[in-house]
């Protein structure tokens, strides 16, 4: 059984200093053609309690490996991404 690397990446707080997470998730919603990803704390991964963030983000043309992130700031959209991180929790807990 191959053990499946998980993706991870560096995100700087309001300070600059940067923090590893590692992504849980990204999602699209198809309506607003936004992208959307949900990452942990590497550091809290193996906690009872994690702390989700969440982001809109998007892919520079440069380099798909360099996000622009965006704080999720309408209720609407906070709405829709818990809605999708029950969904994929709930299918994650069924494997």
């Amino acid at each position: 059984m191959a053990l499946e690397e998980k993706e991870r990446i560096i995100i700087p707080d309001e300070n600059g200093e940067e923090h590893l997470f590692e992504v849980l998730f990204t999602f699209d919603v198809d309506q607003t053609n936004q992208s959307y990803i949900a990452v942990v704390p590497v550091e809290q991964k193996d906690d009872d309690e994690v702390e989700v963030y969440a982001f809109r983000y998007e892919e520079k043309d440069t380099d798909e490996n360099d996000l622009s992130l965006f704080p999720i700031d309408s209720d609407e959209e906070w709405d829709m991404v818990e809605e999708m991180l029950n969904t994929l929790a709930d299918e994650e807990d069924d494997q």
